[in-house]
């Protein structure tokens, strides 16, 4: 094997940062059994492997499959210059959500969205909400 061919075999099965929170589940019987056939077809994946990258798909279809909803805000304009206005669907909220839960669970580092501009004013905003959040508990 060539270090080229084993740079990317350990890149193809890097693993991104690890929360310290164990999440447990009971398995519907046809999952359970699926999940055993995928161990035994991979027998170098442990199940929670098999399991973490199955949910991580998931996860990533999901957000792609939340529907873009036009707001009445335009916030930017195509290569032909017609407007593109903010999305007021789902997206944006689960996108935030992700990213607070993430900061909560000690996620600072692994695969996130490059920033948005944002102004001070924004940025201070938004960084109270989790503490005020906290406090309400």
């Amino acid at each position: 094997m060539s270090f080229k061919e084993l740079l990317d075999s350990w890149r193809a099965t890097a693993s991104a940062p690890r929360t310290a929170r164990t999440f447990a589940v009971h398995l519907p019987l046809e999952e359970a059994a699926q999940l055993a056939a995928l161990a035994d077809m991979f027998p170098g994946r442990t199940a929670e492997q098999l399991i973490t990258e199955l949910l991580g798909a998931a996860l990533k279809a999901l957000a792609a499959a939340m529907p873009y909803v036009p707001g009445e805000r335009i916030v930017s304009s195509d290569e032909q210059g017609d407007p593109i206005y903010e999305d007021v669907g789902p997206t944006p909220r689960f996108m935030q959500l992700a990213r607070e839960h993430r900061r909560s669970l000690g996620g600072g580092g692994g695969k996130r969205a490059a920033p948005a501009k944002r102004t001070a004013k924004r940025t201070a905003k938004a960084a109270a909400r989790p503490a005020r959040r906290r406090a309400a508990r």
